[in-house]
């Protein structure tokens, strides 16, 4: 009789089985119609809450829209809250290397027991709404979907002091808006999603002002006029209070510092000084206001000054990998996911005010459905050379199209075409290193290219 399995063997046995069940779990998931094939609708989404007893509803909300920021922005909130001593969730996306990235629980990616826990939970009333939807000729709950609920019951079950949620897309009909956030957090609104969210700024502003909730506090980046309108209008009609960057609140001063920058910053309720944030741009500056803002909101309703040491604790311990982020020295590579004009903007501004490169080559690698064109006019002024490739995405642009459209812009001899993204790194660096020292390679286009230039590196901490 073979001797029974002493613990460390029990415990390799249930790791194995957790480790299947993931994998099952993420390939059912990923069946499901993907974020950028949307239905837009909450019917389904409100459905499984209801079913679930609306655990959405069981702890409050900071909830966040606008089209670049987003992620930083709810990363540095949560890193505040945390400091505070508060008990977080945290739902961002896309992720860059696991789905487990998108939900947090105090700062850490939900284990896959959690997750496992959760989505057990959840998925018998998704396939009840799965089953009344295709009934009605309807479609199954999306992969955004899914996670959604998921992550609403994790953060139910854990449980957590608040939630800091970032919308996928939009806002009205994004499948986050079925929590109500008592502070509605709005990041500058530029075009992107247009296929979903329209074609000029007001339309995309009207549909991201849908997750102000009556009751709630807005705090605002700084906005073109039209939209800071639409946004104080959707406040107005239903109760909410407004605060705005630059009127209400702001940056004073801001000076580059080694390993980031230091801010000063006027907050809805008293100053901060001699703030050290590691994160590199004046993007991530205004991020900060931004996310101190939305911090006094919830804790004293904008009329309570933070305590200014737990302020400099909670951005000194915040991170947003993927952006702007440094992930080797020797040549220096850095990654950032700007996907649009206006992230790309920002990414030109911060490398000529925080990096020093006597020449940068960018890794370029866009997907078909963005603004390659006027990103690539973008960040022409601070490349001297760029590596045209592309990425594993099935929405990735062709190298040779997107290496066409960059010779117009630089001109041949500035670009080069690699069809695949480990070997145009190789090239890049390579370039970065003529002319003896002092050369970096910058790896931009999607969120994807950071993310696998990231893991072709070897760094997948988040």
């Amino acid at each position: 009789m073979p001797p029974a399995p002493d613990a460390a063997q029990r415990e390799a046995a249930r790791s194995l089985e957790v480790i299947k069940r993931m994998r099952e779990a993420e390939e059912a998931i990923l069946e499901r119609a993907p974020e950028h094939d949307l239905e837009p609708s909450l019917d389904r989404i409100q459905g499984v809450m209801e079913l679930l007893g609306d655990p959405q509803r069981t702890f409050p909300v900071i909830h966040l829209t606008g089209t670049n920021g987003k992620t930083s922005t709810t990363r540095i909130i949560e890193s505040l809250l945390r400091e505070m001593g508060l008990k977080t969730g945290r739902f961002t996306s896309p992720h860059l290397h696991s789905m487990t990235e998108r939900i947090a629980l105090s700062g850490e990616p939900i284990s896959p027991e959690r997750f496992l826990a959760a989505y057990d939970e959840v998925m018998p009333f998704v396939e009840m709404v799965d089953a009344r939807s295709l009934a009605a000729d309807g479609p199954r709950m999306t992969y955004f979907e899914v996670l959604v609920a998921v992550a609403y019951a994790a953060f139910a079950d854990a449980p957590v002091d608040v939630a800091v949620v970032e919308v996928g897309m939009g806002g009205s009909w994004d499948a986050t808006n079925v929590a109500d956030g008592s502070v509605a957090v709005v990041t500058p609104i530029a075009l992107d999603h247009q296929h979903f969210l329209g074609h000029d700024v007001e339309s995309i502003a009207t549909e991201k002002s849908g997750i102000i909730k009556p009751g709630a506090l807005v705090v605002s980046g700084v906005q073109e006029p039209e939209v800071a309108q639409i946004l104080a209008d959707r406040a107005a009609a239903v109760g909410a209070r407004i605060a705005l960057e630059g009127n209400d609140f702001g940056l004073l001063t801001r000076e580059v510092a080694v390993g980031g920058q230091q801010l000063a910053v006027r907050g809805l309720a008293g100053d901060y000084a001699e703030l050290l944030l590691p994160l590199h741009g004046g993007h991530q500056a205004h991020n900060t206001v931004l996310a101190i803002a939305a911090v006094e909101a919830f804790v004293g309703g904008g009329e309570q000054r933070l305590d200014p040491d737990v302020v400099r604790a909670g951005l000194g311990a915040a991170s947003s990998p993927g952006r702007l982020e440094v992930v080797r020295r020797s040549p220096t590579v850095l990654v950032d996911a700007a996907h649009n004009p206006a992230g790309a903007l920002a990414l030109r501004e911060a490398l000529e005010d925080s990096f020093n490169f006597a020449r940068i080559i960018g890794v370029i690698a866009i997907l078909q459905d963005k603004d390659a064109t006027e990103m690539l006019e973008v960040l022409e002024p601070v490349l001297e050379h760029v590596v045209v490739s592309r990425t594993t995405s099935p929405r990735a642009m062709r190298p040779h199209e997107l290496g066409a459209l960059a010779a117009e812009i630089f001109g041949e001899d500035r670009v080069t075409v690699v069809a695949d993204l480990p070997d145009a790194l190789d090239v890049a660096a390579g370039l970065a290193d003529e002319g003896g020292l002092g050369g970096g390679v910058l790896a931009t286009g999607s969120v994807t290219t950071a993310a696998e230039v990231r893991m072709l590196l070897g760094v997948s901490e988040v």
